[in-house]
């Protein structure tokens, strides 16, 4: 039963019970009734008129005293603004509140519950999925290539190929380049085609060549002694026998050879116009179709990567996903000077924040309040604490029931 319902009826059972004792014929039962009923009747109206004087005009009656929350509604809402802010919910309890607060802990325990659940989990994933897939490659590779082509353009080559040179020297990468070539050398050497070619080459060479008296006589000798197939392999058994001789590395020509490949390397480090054109050939072949359509394999590529990676894990349920998760989870717990200096970031901005923005609470209260209309605000009111008023007049004719009959007692005592 609403409590407003049961003080009506409390007031109602005080006038009838009242009204009846009237008619009751004269005993001393009769008696001590009507002085119950008639000081409950009395208590009753006092609190209904004391609650009701509260919010509204007592029977639409504009009695002075009366409808006191409207007639102060400014006081109360300052009032209300003040507690608010200076008691309820004032800086240094923000700030207190705050500075207990563990905040990548409490982030880190949300999202360990967030991303321990199977189901947020394939969702996410197939949010990634449907993102991968939207992404339009087209349209960001030309923001891509004149990114690339900007940090070639605004890098400083030189300083980049002096220090990826050095590191090759010292790592030894320019032996092993020369080994490598050197490998392929032999390699085109020793295939037939290549020693008819030479055999062809020296054979027409040879033929070019003047000489005058006995040395002109013994070459021509040598030459109409020998044909282009063993010119061809002379010079293929040379050529393959110098390549295993600086393939030697106690040989002194390898050494002279790699000197003059480190100088010439270092040479073209430090030629400012020849880094100059290298810069400007790549920036410029970057932004170039062929550049283009390379790029854009490589992200129609990777795009299919991602997707085959994501569908994969979602098809697992996200164990991937969750696994990836408690790694960072594990390296950021680790850090316990970063999360210090966050947490202190954090906090501090929250704080300063707060301090600023502190007088919106009242702000945006006294707004919401200045939107209602008085009825309105009368019916909030009541609803909140109105149930609680009702209870007086409750309390009200009850304890006037019962003082009534003790002051009817009272009455009848002698005095001396």
């Amino acid at each position: 039963m609403k409590s407003r319902n049961l003080a009506s009826i409390s007031l109602v059972v005080m006038a009838i019970g009242f009204l009846l004792t009237l008619a009751l014929p004269e005993n001393t039962a009769v008696e001590l009734l009507r002085g119950g009923f008639e000081a409950g009747l009395v208590g009753g109206i006092a609190d209904w008129f004391a609650v009701t004087a509260l919010f509204r005009h007592p029977l639409g009656l504009r009695i002075p005293h009366t409808s006191l929350l409207l007639k102060n509604r400014n006081k109360i809402i300052d009032s209300l603004i003040s507690a608010m802010e200076n008691e309820l919910l004032n800086k240094e309890s923000i700030e207190a509140k705050l500075r207990g607060i563990k905040f990548i802990r409490l982030a880190s325990s949300m999202l360990t519950r967030f991303f321990s659940r199977k189901r947020a989990r394939t969702e996410i994933l197939s949010r990634l999925e449907a993102l991968v897939s939207w992404i339009p490659a087209e349209k960001a590779l030309p923001y891509l290539q004149s990114a690339l082509a900007g940090y070639v353009r605004n890098a400083d080559l030189k300083t980049v190929a002096d220090t990826v040179v050095t590191r090759l020297l010292n790592d030894g990468r320019d032996k092993e380049a020369l080994d490598y070539g050197l490998g392929q050398a032999a390699v085109w050497i020793g295939r037939p085609e290549t020693k008819a070619m030479l055999g062809q080459l020296a054979s027409s060479k040879l033929a070019e060549v003047k000489l005058g008296g006995l040395k002109g006589v013994a070459f021509q000798a040598f030459v109409g002694f020998v044909d282009d197939e063993m010119l061809g392999e002379l010079l293929q058994s040379m050529l393959q026998s110098a390549i295993r001789d600086m393939q030697d590395e106690d040989n002194v020509f390898r050494e002279d050879i790699i000197r003059e490949l480190r100088v010439a390397l270092f040479q073209l480090v430090n030629d400012e116009d020849r880094m100059q054109t290298l810069t400007d050939w790549a920036a410029n072949g970057l932004e170039g179709q062929e550049a283009s359509a390379f790029l854009l394999a490589r992200l129609e590529e990777l795009r299919g990567r991602a997707l085959a990676l994501l569908e994969e894990d979602r098809l697992r349920g996200g164990r991937g996903l969750f696994a990836a998760y408690a790694l960072l989870a594990r390296r950021i717990a680790g850090e316990k000077e970063w999360i210090s200096e966050w947490e202190d970031k954090v906090r501090s901005s929250l704080i300063a924040f707060s301090e600023a923005n502190h007088y919106r609470i009242g702000v945006l209260v006294k707004e919401n309040l200045n939107k209602m209309d008085d009825a309105s605000l009368v019916a909030m009111l009541e609803e909140k604490v109105g149930k609680d008023l009702q209870w007086i007049r409750v309390n009200g004719a009850v304890c006037g029931f019962v003082v009534g009959l003790a002051l009817t007692l009272i009455g009848w005592i002698p005095l001396a």
